[in-house]
């Protein structure tokens, strides 16, 4: 499955792994948060180690930074404000590099269904249920090998996710949503990025934890919007 180091995809990972081996797919595109997405993806897999039945990360990468501008605001890390529409943070083609990169990959190491963290509110053309038959079907022809992609979330939202992880007793606070994170210190041993507590995936991951009627475990830089 493809783990981004997000709330979904880490809640997913492990509500798959409580019933089969999950082989957990990471996919560098060369946005300026990855570096710190990496990091918590390793936290969090050492955290929950010997839980859960998850081999180790596959690292993959297919550089994007050659067809989106050089001044994009994923290449250079200003994301959109805290209170803009989710429409904003639209990257054209992400998954079709992301689920085409690890469909080769699974192909190769025998694997026959794809899982990935879509929610239901996802308003972009590439998470769609046709955009993902689509391209199954594309994926099972070029690799003559059958390939499901499955998204489990797809009619979830993100604070029913929350309420999944917290009922296993995941550390959510080790997922990071940030579209901007800020270097700390090192804490524990390991340097963990801050959330930025401006951008709109910040407010969107506050917002869930508001609306599931939990604390919010979050590490925020700024805290101004926060509760506001």
């Amino acid at each position: 499955m493809l783990l981004s180091g997000g709330l979904d995809s880490a809640v997913l990972l492990c509500e798959e792994a409580s019933r089969a081996e999950v082989q957990p797919i990471y996919v560098s595109v060369g946005l300026a948060w990855e570096a710190a997405e990496r990091a918590y993806v390793e936290r969090f897999l050492s955290a929950i180690d010997g839980r859960f039945a998850v081999r180790p990360p596959a690292y993959v990468s297919v550089d994007m930074r050659d067809v989106y501008p050089a001044a994009h605001w994923a290449i250079v890390g200003r994301p959109p404000a805290y209170d803009t529409p989710d429409e904003d943070v639209y990257l054209p083609g992400r998954n079709i590099v992301l689920l085409g990169k690890a469909g080769v990959y699974c192909a190769g190491a025998g694997i026959n269904r794809l899982a990935l963290g879509t929610l239901d509110h996802n308003p972009f053309p590439d998470a769609t249920p046709a955009f993902r038959h689509a391209m199954a079907d594309a994926l099972t022809k070029g690799l003559a090998q059958p390939l499901a992609i499955d998204a489990p979330y797809a009619q979830q939202s993100k604070s029913e996710v929350i309420r999944r992880g917290v009922a296993l007793g995941l550390p959510l606070q080790l997922t990071l949503s940030c579209m901007n994170p800020v270097a700390a210190k090192e804490r524990a041993g390991h340097a963990l990025a801050r959330h930025c507590g401006c951008c709109s995936k910040c407010r969107e991951r506050h917002d869930a934890y508001v609306d599931a009627a939990l604390a919010d475990p979050t590490d925020y830089a700024d805290v101004r919007h926060i509760g506001g």
